[in-house]
Parts: structure tokens; sequence; C-alpha cells
């Protein structure tokens, strides 16, 4: 169901202000850090399992191109990057990680800067992983990424956002985590802690780079699946956790980028996807590029026809009203 721009605005301006918590962690020696870290849920709703404990792993000493990745995520949070000027848009990002960790820089943090620059409010979510013992792990970060969807669309007059145009974009893993949202937007994965879980969790628009779609073991990410729906999953939840099996026409656009060349997460996860789209009318746009590996991000992208994504996922955003 969608829900008007008024009635959406209205919900949000009547709800309380979420506290933001001051962020006190993830220096970087450029000087890209957030302006606030949100929890997503509320005190004591997330009890981690037992010898649980965040880690943060830094892949790279390279001054201007950090690339550091979070293991075992016991608080699930937003961290947000506030443009000078908001033009009303909110984007919602989800990193990937291959379901073992959330990458913080190249598929974060870098994407929330080149968009807040462009008046873009920016949440970075560290999303829960399946398969660090949460009960009904594979259902955990879809239950976030709803979450999430709501509680930016509850803090519209905090954050001078239109809680109509709040998009919600993801990468690699983060872009399987993004698929199941836009097939299973409205799927009860979680009970209502407040009343930020009364809006809707359908977002205005949605982008998957280079991301894991199908749980179908002919082209699946191996890793990903294994962490989400375990080794020897039944043919019923395969099919639940593979979002090219359930398109539907209210799902929100779809803008999809993949390279040819990608040997992490094959491109066909991304032709499936959008052929599905196709055979059921809803929109779609894909890049598909011959060259850029997998995890480009913003970073690894020089010298290729591929590093223009940011303008084109930028002009596709345009064209759906959202910035």
């Amino acid at each position: 169901m969608t829900v008007g721009r008024r009635a959406l605005l209205a919900a949000s301006l009547a709800l309380p202000f979420a506290s933001v918590a001051a962020h006190t962690s993830w220096t970087r020696p450029t000087g890209v850090v957030p302006d606030a870290s949100l929890p997503l849920w509320p005190g004591g709703h997330v009890v981690p399992p037992r010898g649980l404990a965040e880690r943060v792993i830094q892949r790279s000493d390279e001054a201007d191109a950090s690339d550091r990745m979070l293991e075992g995520i016991t608080r699930p949070r937003l961290d947000i990057f506030r443009p000078a000027r908001p033009n009303g848009a909110a984007v919602i990002l989800a990193p990937g990680g291959g379901y073992r960790y959330v990458v913080i820089d190249k598929e974060g943090y870098e994407l929330a800067r080149w968009l807040s620059e462009r008046g873009v409010t920016v949440y970075v979510l560290f999303y829960r992983l399946p398969g660090d013992g949460w009960a009904n792990g594979a259902d955990v970060p879809l239950a976030d990424a709803q979450r999430a969807m709501r509680l930016v669309r509850s803090r519209a007059g905090a954050d001078g956002i239109d809680p109509a145009r709040v998009v919600f974009g993801g990468f690699s893993a983060g872009g399987q985590v993004a698929t199941s949202l836009l097939t299973r937007f409205d799927a009860t994965v979680y009970a209502p802690v407040d009343a930020a879980d009364a809006l809707p969790a359908r977002p205005d628009a949605l982008a998957a780079i280079y991301p894991v779609v199908s749980m179908d073991p002919a082209i699946a990410h191996a890793v990903s699946r294994e962490k989400l729906i375990g080794a020897n999953p039944d043919a019923a939840r395969e099919a639940l956790h593979s979002p090219e099996r359930n398109v539907r026409a209210d799902q929100p656009p779809l803008w999809l980028l993949h390279a040819e060349d990608d040997d992490v997460v094959r491109i066909d996860n991304s032709v499936r996807l959008r052929d599905a789209a196709r055979r059921i009318g809803a929109p779609c746009e894909a890049h598909f590029f011959e060259r850029g590996g997998h995890g480009f991000g913003l970073m690894k992208t020089a010298g290729l026809p591929i590093a223009i994504w940011p303008e084109l996922l930028w002009n596709w955003l345009g064209s759906h009203g959202i910035v």
C-alpha cells in the first residue's frame, strides 16, 4: 500500500523525537565521520547472544582509502550524515560484508558523504548479522531494515526530511537486505515496539549495487546463503529468501548496478531480479558494465566507465522526484 505524503508527514510529526547519542568511535584520518549515531531499537529491546562482541577490523592502512569492517554487531544503529542544506531527501544505506560483517567506509561512509554534500540526509545502517546466533536469524537483517525505514520516517520533523522521499540502498549482502525489503517490506518479522512502528516500511525507491539476491545455489553467493538460511535449507525457505521469486506489483521503483566481471557475486543475481520485475511490469532501471569487479564502491572505479555510476543513480533519483 502506498501512503500519501501528507499522511506520512502528519504521522511523523506527531511522534516524539528520538534521542540521538553522540558518536564517539570510528575516527577516520580524513575526517569522514557521522554527525550522530541513533540506536535502532529502544534500550533493552535487543539482547545480544551470549558472547557476541563488536570488533572493528582495519583492512587498509591508506589514509585516503580507509577500509574497515564491523563484526559481531550487538547494537544495530543508524549513523547519520546531515547536509549543510537539506533538500528533504533521505537515503538509508546497508553496506555489504557477506553477512559476516558490515563494511564501514567504502560502502557506507564514502557514499554517505557524497550524498550529503548534495543535500541528502543519509543514514548508514549497521544491521544484525544472521549467523551471529540471534533468534530467527534469517529475518533479523530484514527486521532491522524495516525498523530503519519506520524510524527515519518518525524523525522527519527532527531531521528536516520528507517522509515520502525515503530511499533504501544496499551493496553486496546489504543488497540482499535491500532486495528483501523490496518484496517483503510489509512482512511481519518483529512485534511493534513503539509509535514509529505504525509507519510504513516501504521505501519510496530502492537501489541495489552488485547485490546478493538469489538463494538458488546455482548462482548464490555461497557464504551469504549459508549465513542467511543455513547449509541445508528446504525449498520453501530458499524461495522465501530469494527476492527475485517474490516480486510484486506494488514494490518500489528499483535501480540495479552490476559489473559483468564480478567474480564474487554473479551478475545473474541482478539479471534475474530485473527480468522478474520486467515480467510483472514493476519499474526497474538496470546498469551493467563490462568491468568493475566486486566491491568497487566509490574508491575502486578510477579509469573505468563504471565510475559514472553515482551520477546515474543521482539522475534516476531525480527522475522519481526524490532529489
